[in-house]
């Protein structure tokens, strides 16, 4: 054992449990605990924002599996880290987040910089502590990680207070040992293994079934779940669709995979589900993106439920078959169970479920008009050059808006952990900071955040944490000149009534602006200089890259089920419209033209 102070112990509470990284911005309340960080391996990345601080402990989560860790310090730097804590909650991140608080005897007196931290974050993290010992931070810390990465990953915040971590306090010192630290956690014990029976249950479902789609959510990717995916599939031939929080979960290129669902998810993964007779959910969530309207929504399916969370059973769909278990444990159980009941040789015949399924891939492909001379980039050829000339292990960022629905439609994803995204908060300036996260943990493969000019201007300034901790990110900034989600449903139900959508291409000048902060920067308006230009970005590798594409303002995203409506009134392409369907296009949610 080894005598230690508060801060000394957290640092070295950090260091067991694995921590390389830590990205934080310094205060009062925190200030003791930056001084051992002196003398520890643990790299720490100053931010600009503490905001960027939870959104990079965020992309290293995503990319690693590994519990992200920032640290901040009390009253307004913990307020500026709520976004990212919910954030990470509705996506099931593992994060840790040490914030600072103003000394024991203080609290509650409004003394400077005090904030009821754990009161805040209460409903938004997956548990808190509020240490008032110095002898518990170990314990704590080891109940944190434990917390932040069993049963459903989730974000834990450990709130504590200056006295216990300064060094001219007698007390805050104890006999520091780490691997003697004990907590307590009456009632957390989350399920893993799968029951038996319930899986027995759904395999005899999947064996009557003969339009099944495997609805794979970003649950089988914080299991590590992937391959027991890809042997299933190759097992049953069940068509996937995977979520925006999946997207290769399932790569891209198999032939059985249908792309993603929801809201803006193209037509066939889209009624795929809806005429299905039964989905078979692993780690989803059936959120109302993928719904629409519930009521309506694949109507003639039964329901196996696989989610290691079970307040997720019946939320929303009432399932079949409700199996509380880790995804990657439950898949691979169910696969020695159709093994046992003669699979392959006896899987019943879906090839008319197929066949159905590849004439809609043929006829509605997802699709644009190309740009004509003279006019600004289509934002959907800007992801495509960006993944062709991009390494095939690309890591992808994205902000949240018509960038992101692009990003996720356009660009190819056969490898997991590949996309990063904000999709359960919809937190748009996402992106960057998750991309400085990401590139954090893997210094050596190519990180691209495509951003849109919107988003771009929440979080730019941590372009300059990338270009002093030479962390070189390259940034696709789709700049058009709008919020160009909000003005695509204004123009669409909103009788085109534009109000305070319209941002500007000029101010500010997104090249000199990031020029400032230590980038390359590049501007592109003409497609004939698109894949010169991003070429340029991808061999720019010791400081981070920005190129600003001016994109059309009028370009929307499409396949498109309008808010409210049932996914069998999804929108496609006006190019693949009939004339009746394209006279309907935008007219209400409910009677808004579809495909079929």
């Amino acid at each position: 054992m080894t005598r230690l102070n508060g801060a000394q112990a957290l640092i070295k509470s950090l260091e067991a449990e694995g921590v390389d990284v830590v990205f934080g911005y310094p205060g009062g309340a925190i200030l003791p605990v930056y001084d051992p960080i002196l003398d520890s391996p643990i790299r720490h990345v100053l931010v600009r924002h503490e905001q960027g601080a939870g959104h990079m402990a965020e992309g290293y989560a995503h990319a690693t599996g590994r519990p992200g860790v920032c640290m901040v310090t009390s009253g307004p730097a913990a307020t500026n880290v709520v976004t990212p804590l919910a954030d990470a909650m509705l996506d099931s991140v593992p994060m840790v987040c040490i914030t600072g608080q103003v000394a024991l005897p203080a609290i509650g007196t409004d003394a400077f910089q005090e904030c009821d931290t754990t009161g805040i974050t209460r409903s938004i993290t997956k548990h808190n502590f509020l240490v008032t010992r110095a002898e518990d931070i170990p314990g704590t810390i080891k109940a944190a990680f434990h917390i932040a990465t069993t049963g459903r990953p989730g974000p834990v915040l450990v709130d504590i207070p200056k006295n216990i971590v300064d060094a001219n306090n007698p007390d805050a010192y104890f006999d520091f040992d780490y691997e003697a630290a004990q907590y307590d956690l009456p009632g957390y014990a989350p399920s893993v293994e799968p029951d038996l029976a319930l899986i027995d249950s759904a395999a005899k479902l999947i064996a009557q079934a003969s339009q099944p789609v495997l609805y794979v959510g970003g649950g089988v990717l914080k299991a590590r779940g992937a391959e027991a995916l890809l042997e299933l599939v190759e097992l049953t031939g069940i068509p996937v669709v995977t979520t925006l929080m999946a997207r290769g979960a399932f790569p891209d290129n198999h032939e059985l995979c249908l792309g993603m669902p929801g809201m803006h998810g193209n037509y066939t993964a889209v009624t795929a589900m809806q005429k299905s007779d039964l989905l078979i959910a692993l780690g989803s969530r059936f959120d109302d993106r993928i719904t629409g309207r519930v009521g309506a929504f694949a109507p003639d399916a039964k329901v196996i439920h696989v989610d290691i969370d079970p307040a997720e059973h019946g939320k929303v769909r009432r399932p079949d078959v409700a199996i509380a278990a880790d995804c990657r444990l439950a898949t691979e159980a169910l696969i020695k169970a159709l093994k046992a009941e003669g699979y392959p040789a006896s899987a019943p015949d879906i090839m008319g479920w197929r066949s159905k399924l590849s004439g809609w891939q043929e006829t509605f492909p997802v699709t644009y008009e190309q740009s004509i001379d003279g006019e600004l980039l289509k934002p959907q050829y800007v992801i495509e050059q960006l993944r062709d000339l991009s390494p095939e292990d690309t890591i992808v960022t994205s902000g949240v808006g018509q960038h992101q629905m692009f990003a996720s439609q356009y660009w190819e994803f056969n490898h997991p952990y590949t996309w990063i995204n904000s999709g359960g908060l919809g937190t748009m300036g996402f992106s960057i900071p998750a991309a400085v996260g990401a590139k954090a943990a893997f210094p050596d493969r190519t990180v691209w955040s495509i951003d849109g000019d919107g988003c771009f201007q929440m979080t730019a300034q941590e372009l300059i944490t990338a270009a002093v901790e030479k962390i070189p990110i390259k940034v696709a900034l789709l700049n058009n000149a709008h919020l160009g989600m909000v003005r695509q449903w204004q123009d669409m139900f909103y009788d085109e009534r534009l109000s305070e959508v319209h941002l500007g291409y000029d101010m500010p000048d997104y090249v000199k602006w990031a020029e400032s902060m230590g980038c390359v920067a590049f501007r592109v308006e003409d497609p004939d200089e698109v894949e010169a230009t991003i070429a340029k970005a991808n061999a720019i590798n010791d400081r981070p890259v920005v190129i600003e594409f001016r994109c059309l303002s009028s370009e929307k995203v499409y396949p498109m089920v309008p808010a409210g409506g049932s996914n069998d009134d999804i929108l496609v392409d006006p190019s693949q419209r009939s004339p009746e369907t394209a006279a309907e296009a935008g007219s209400n949610p409910d009677g808004a033209g579809s495909a079929s």
